[in-house]
Order: C-alpha cells, then structure tokens, then sequence
C-alpha cells in the first residue's frame, strides 16, 4: 500500500470504538471494520435489494451489493492516489447503502412519508442505526462497534449533517460526538464522489440493456457523446455490447483523473498538517473540477428524464411505495403480526416505539421478502 499522507486518516491514532476491544496483531482497526461491514447481515441482504431494477427484471441488473462493490473498487484506487487510508474508503464504500429499505428511492420515499408523524426515515440515519444498533453479532454489544472515523464517515459523507438531526443520528449523537457540523475525512469524501461516479455509470449501462433509451440519445449529453464518438471512431465495426462498456469505462477514468487532479490541487491549496484540518476547511476538500461537476450534473439531468421517469420504472415505483406502505401500516396498527423477536420491542398499536420498530423491520426487508411478506398478509389465498 502507497505510504499514508499526512492528511489520511491514521488507525494507529484512531479515537477508538464506543465499546473499548483489544487491538487486533494483524489487521488495523479500518481493515476491521471494513470486514465487519463485509460479514454482517445488512451487507449479505443488499444483493437482493434494487438499485433501479427490482431483483426478478433480470439477472445483470445492478443491485445494492454489486453497487456498493463497484463504489469500493473506485474509492479504493483513488484513495491510493492520493496516499489516503485505502481501508477506511473501502469499509465506508461497502457500508455506505446499507440503510435503504427495499424497492430502492421508492421504498425510502414511502416510509419517510409514512412515519412523518414519528420522526420520518432516512436511509443515511438508518444506515448509522443498522452500524450502532439493529446487527446483532457480538456477545458485548449491539451493532457493529466500528471506529469513530468510520461512523463518522458514513454519517457525513455528503458533508456536514444539518440540524434537526434525523432520528437516526439524532439518538446516537447521545452516545459518542460524530461533530457533525464539521465536513467528514478525506477518505469519506472519496467514498461519495466514488458512489456519484459509480452510479451514474452504471445506470448508463442499466438503462441501455432495459431499452429506456439508445446510444444515440447520447449526442444530447456532450461527455458520454464525446466519448462515444471517440470510440467510435476507433473502432468504427465494433459491436453494440463492446461499444458501451468501452465507453463507459472511458467515462469513468476520465471521470476519476479528474477527480484525483482537482482533488490535488485542492489539497495542495489547503494544505493541511492532518485528517483535522480537512473536517475543518469548511468546504469539500474532495472533488470534481467545475467542468467536470457541470458536465456530470447533465449526464445526471439526462437520466433523471430518461430512467427514473420513465413509465416502466414509475410503475415499479408505484407498486413498491404501495407495498412498503401497506406493510407498515399493518405492522403500526396490528403489532402482533410482527416476529416475535421485534414484537416484543413495540408498546402498542400506535405508538412512536412501535412505528420505529415497524420502519426497522420494513427497512431491513430485501426486495423479495417484502413481495413475499406482502402477499402473505395481503392476500387471502396465499399460506402463512
């Protein structure tokens, strides 16, 4: 591994785990996160949680694990450009989508809007839930007890969080100071900007091979139709399936050389002694340069028009918010359906306590076992 910058988080001067545990002799504290996150639970249910497609729309399709996995594998050689702790982008990476509930943006759309009255959800404080509270493993503690950079990282990884806090971080703030007004680590910062990359790239792919929208829509977005006809140019015979992985692998080098060039340079204008100085900058510290952020934000524009509203995605996204709705709202009003591990959390049909233990539950369902949970309840001809 190249040599950590002075800026880089440090394990050796980590502050540590909310439940004090003895060193590890082999592996530093982040590659001990990032292996907790890797062998928990929450992890192992994100291969079965949609991206944009739901699970049964296809085999290639992305879905929240291969996402997080393609989100580590871009945070981590960026990290290593810049001498930042590989291990902790990674463990951030993997961990950073571990709150969404089931049905992807649609899932969460509708639980916040079903517990409004209680505080509403947040996938980002969910995820910090799932990390402190809802993985149930270890003999001495609740969660994962992961180390503060880490919990920090996944926290405030899209910068510093707002008041009123989210449930959520809102409860755990009570347990240990995340400083949440301040931007997070470099390292996080790059576990976001690697996300950004990653999904978008991605949902070219997704979007072509679900026939949203053609390559030759493209010409309308000036860096995918840059590229494209770059590498058309090329190779003029090439065929369909080789022209759009070539292009989009063009397009997420370009975008991570970018990335590590204007991240350099901002580095290099701070230039800051240690992690502390980049939380307190004030401003990101990791980033796109200006033309690449303006030419990203039209790709992203693009396939806000042409995926995520398109009629075949807006009815899956109909039937999912039905389905997450419809499943908390029994859960509040008849606990007793509930498991009994989670019934035994709630105080009543009704009640704040229960409506939290009703959205942990929902939110930790996969994709396939809210369609089937739905249909157990729901329908009258389907078995228990």
């Amino acid at each position: 591994m190249t040599a950590r910058a002075a800026y880089a988080c440090q394990p050796e001067a980590s502050r540590g785990r909310l439940y004090p545990e003895a060193e590890s002799p082999t592996r530093t504290c982040f590659q001990r996160d990032r292996d907790r996150v890797i062998h928990s639970t929450a992890f192992r249910r994100l291969k079965h949680k949609t991206q944009v497609f739901v699970y049964h729309e296809g085999d290639h399709y992305r879905t929240r694990l291969t996402h997080s996995l393609e989100v580590a594998q871009i945070a981590r050689g960026v990290a290593r450009g810049l001498g930042l702790d590989e291990d902790l982008c990674e463990a951030l990476a993997l961990a950073h989508d571990l709150g969404h509930p089931p049905f992807g943006h649609a899932g969460e759309e509708a639980l916040d809007k079903a517990m409004a009255p209680f505080g509403g959800f947040d996938h980002n404080a969910q995820t910090l839930r799932v990390l402190t509270r809802l993985e149930h493993r270890y003999a001495e503690f609740d969660g994962l007890n992961l180390c503060w950079e880490t919990l920090e990282g996944v926290v405030k990884h899209n910068g510093p969080v707002s008041s009123p806090y989210p449930f959520g971080i809102a409860d755990y703030a009570r347990h240990q100071d995340l400083e949440l007004t301040t931007h997070a680590s470099a390292e996080a910062q790059v576990a976001a900007q690697a996300d950004d990359i990653a999904y978008n790239n991605h949902d070219i792919d997704d979007g072509l091979r679900a026939g949203l929208f053609q390559l030759e829509d493209f010409d309308r977005v000036p860096l995918v139709g840059r590229i494209l006809r770059e590498v058309s140019a090329r190779y003029p015979r090439l065929d369909r399936p080789r022209l759009v992985h070539e292009t989009i692998r063009r397009l997420i080098d370009r975008m991570v050389t970018d990335l590590l060039a204007e991240s350099r340079r901002r580095l290099a204008d701070l230039a800051p002694k240690d992690a502390q100085a980049i939380r307190a900058a004030g401003r990101p510290t990791i980033g796109l340069s200006a033309e690449m952020a303006k030419e990203a934000a039209e790709l992203k524009e693009f396939l806000y028009l042409h995926m995520y509203r398109h009629y075949k995605v807006n009815r899956m996204t109909s039937k999912a918010k039905r389905i997450v709705t419809d499943l908390f709202g029994l859960y509040l009003s008849e606990p007793e359906v509930l498991p009994e591990e989670w019934r035994a959390q709630c105080r009543g049909p009704g009640t704040t306590e229960t409506a939290r233990v009703a959205a942990d539950f929902v939110a930790g369902m996969t994709d396939r076992f809210a369609y089937e949970e739905h249909a157990r309840l729901f329908d009258l001809h389907t078995k228990i």
